[in-house]
């Protein structure tokens, strides 16, 4: 009787896990990419075959699953709407109901974009009331960690309310709320992977530190953290390798202050953006937030370098940064003023992605410099309207060859600004709110705030 019962048990459990099943980022609720080819994929029994038919079409596509019961296929997506329903059968049937065709953004990185409006954002309690948005959809990633790869997660994918918004990434709401607003209620579905702490290393893939060891190399000094991992690709493979295919618009991100001190965190940062883009076969859009000033310390640069790091790292196309210098404390490293920052953020899309308006969304960034006998002229990028916020500027400073810097004086004339000092007889580099607490003074018909940098 054992042997039988033993043999029953083995059948039925072997029948459960032959069925058909989705990972978890694939539930009722959730946004599909519009006007796509995106990628559905699971697990059943070995040659099985799943038949898939979504509500939009109603067309079937069958596909074959494989001796290790793995299945996936691509299926076309239509222009925005919803809701719809898709059916997957084969010895059994699952459904899922009310999914939306819209646009989907993953949303990662550190503590300043996970911060959500119970922990105190600015206007957080009025904002949580106002948020009932039925076609804006959260999937939440849980913090965990791995030493190899997972195929799955825990989450569902949630409807916008003020229940489900208050715990959930406000950059990542207030993004999504503005890209409606142009983009005429589109529906927006948004993926929130974050952990507070991390550095940019544990949410890259294994295989970027194979090919690039000088990355690893900067880990070896990263001190126990009792809040969050630091050894590299634990969060990569936990929080982010389950999704990888899913189809996304872009990513937005927020990460840089547990890299303070980096010496190579532009390469840290754009091999980040590359490995994901790699991942997906997709160069989407990669937009991200320049930390925030910070009293790390005053016997270093390393919040200036951090900061100069993220906007060489600009290079890279379809990348966009958004600068917080004038809406950041220097006393708070989680800034409260996150709706400003989602805003930005979405500006950036609404121009580079969607097109939607031509409006000045960047503030002014460090082009060239020119050198006339004891004067240097910097140009910017996006410098229409360029101005001091208090007439006047101590954060220009100038070098001659002994690499010795000192305060210059600076005035704008046709959109650049003019260096002289009378300590630099013969100037050949300059620098920019070269501390780590600078709050920019420099600023665009945009009121929005130049980024620190350094010539070199």
């Amino acid at each position: 009787m054992r042997n039988k019962l033993f043999l029953f048990l083995f059948i039925i459990s072997n029948s459960i896990m032959a069925n058909i099943s989705l990972p978890t980022i694939f539930s009722d609720n959730m946004v599909l990419q519009r006007n796509s080819e995106i990628k559905i994929w699971g697990w059943a029994n070995p040659k099985e075959e799943i038949k898939i038919t979504p509500s939009w079409n109603n067309q079937e596509y069958k596909v074959i699953a494989d001796s290790h019961a793995n299945w996936q296929i691509t299926i076309p997506t239509p222009k925005e709407g919803g809701p719809f329903s898709i059916l997957f059968k084969g010895y059994n049937e699952v459904i899922l109901n009310n999914i939306l065709i819209g646009e989907v953004w993953l949303c990662s990185g550190q503590s300043n974009m996970e911060m959500s409006a119970s922990w105190g954002i600015e206007n957080g309690d009025e904002e949580v009331k106002k948020a009932n948005f039925s076609n804006i959809r959260f999937f939440t990633v849980p913090k965990k960690s791995a030493s190899y790869p997972q195929n799955n997660l825990t989450g569902n994918w949630v409807v916008c309310t003020p229940e489900t918004m208050k715990n959930f990434s406000a950059v990542g709401y207030f993004f999504a709320k503005r890209l409606q607003e142009d983009l005429k209620d589109v529906p927006i579905g948004l993926i929130s992977s974050n952990w507070g702490g991390t550095s940019a290393e544990v949410w890259m893939p294994e295989s970027v530190f194979k090919k690039e060891p000088e990355l690893l190399k900067a880990t070896a000094n990263y001190e126990p953290n009792e809040y969050c991992p630091v050894k590299p690709t634990l969060t990569y493979n936990a929080m982010i390798h389950p999704i990888v295919g899913f189809k996304i618009a872009g990513t937005i991100w927020y990460q840089g202050e547990s890299n303070v001190g980096s010496t190579i965190y532009d390469k840290t940062l754009a091999t980040l953006i590359s490995s994901w883009r790699e991942l997906w076969n997709d160069e989407f859009p990669f937009y991200y937030v320049q930390i925030a000033p910070y009293q790390y310390g005053e016997n270093h640069f390393g919040g200036a370098e951090v900061r100069d790091f993220q906007r060489r790292t600009l290079k890279l196309s379809k990348t966009g940064m958004v600068v917080t210098s004038d809406i950041s404390p220097i006393d708070d490293i989680h800034p409260k003023n996150k709706k400003s920052v989602g805003i930005r953020l979405a500006n950036l899309a609404l121009v580079n992605t969607y097109k939607t308006n031509s409006n000045l969304v960047n503030g002014p960034l460090f082009k060239d410099l020119k050198i006339n006998k004891s004067k240097i002229t910097v140009s910017f990028d996006y410098s229409d309207g360029l101005y001091f916020k208090d007439k006047k500027s101590n954060q220009f400073e100038i070098a001659g060859s002994d690499n010795v810097y000192y305060l210059a004086k600076a005035e704008i004339k046709n959109n650049e600004v003019i260096l002289t000092s009378d300590k630099v007889k013969k100037p050949i580099k300059a620098r920019f709110a070269w501390t780590n607490t600078a709050q920019s003074q420099l600023f665009n018909k945009a009121n929005l705030p130049a980024s620190t940098f350094i010539s070199e």
